[in-house]
């Protein structure tokens, strides 16, 4: 999936105060253009699907529907659309509902005005992103894992998908990965939507977790 020159941008948040101070850091990005508002899960649900959108943006905590439950339901709908979500709460179950509902990233209200636009164009690159706190538990929980004897998944991956696995883990984009490998964007993606499929997951955030598990990448 290519990046959009101008990536537009979903923002839903049940207080207009925040949706304002936030609209006024992504509109402030060339990149970047706000081009619904919603105050309530439904709303944010309803308004992506009839939007044409490039990234969602979610508060964990809205009235009507969670932005857990839209996330969800719009990654059912549409799984081409990017998602973050955006929380107030530093909390390791919201983290892993966020990364279970396919979520590309889990921002904290407390840095948006740091993190957030890192996290957009992260999530259009196809990059997972997590808070340094969320990653360092991330980490901490496959490696506790695998203390407790977990099994790994089976080495199902060819050679090239655990090439291209492994660089997705690193954060590279898939132009990035098609250079290195000297091979297509296509063939890229190809490799991805195998070994994601092969394995069971969803998302690159959960290929990065395998690929820390196999050894493919350093923690």
């Amino acid at each position: 999936m290519s990046v959009p020159l101008r990536t537009r941008i979903l923002l839903a948040d049940d207080h207009a105060l925040v949706r304002h101070g936030i609209r006024m850091v992504l509109d402030a990005e060339a990149d970047l253009h706000v081009v619904a508002e919603a105050g309530d899960g439904l709303e944010a649900v309803e308004t992506a699907l009839r939007t044409e959108l490039d990234l969602a943006i979610l508060d964990v905590s809205m009235p009507g529907r969670t932005g857990l439950q839209a996330a969800r339901e719009l990654t059912r709908h549409r799984p081409g659309l990017r998602i973050l979500l955006l929380s107030m709460h530093e909390n390791e179950q919201y983290l892993f509902e966020a990364l279970k509902a396919g979520a590309a990233g889990y921002v904290l209200k407390s840095g948006a005005h740091r993190d957030l636009v890192d996290a957009c164009r992260a999530a259009m690159r196809g990059t997972p992103f997590l808070y340094p706190r969320a990653l360092q538990r991330l980490v901490q929980d496959v490696l506790e894992g695998a203390e407790r004897g977990e099994p790994l998944p089976r080495d199902l991956l060819t050679a090239r998908e655990q090439e291209v696995v492994k660089q997705i883990a690193e954060g590279h984009t898939t132009d990035e990965i098609a250079a290195a490998l000297v091979i297509s964007p296509h063939t890229v993606e190809r490799h991805r939507s195998n070994a994601l499929e092969k394995l069971g997951l969803r998302n690159r955030v959960e290929l990065a977790r395998y690929a820390i598990r196999r050894g493919l990448v350093e923690p």
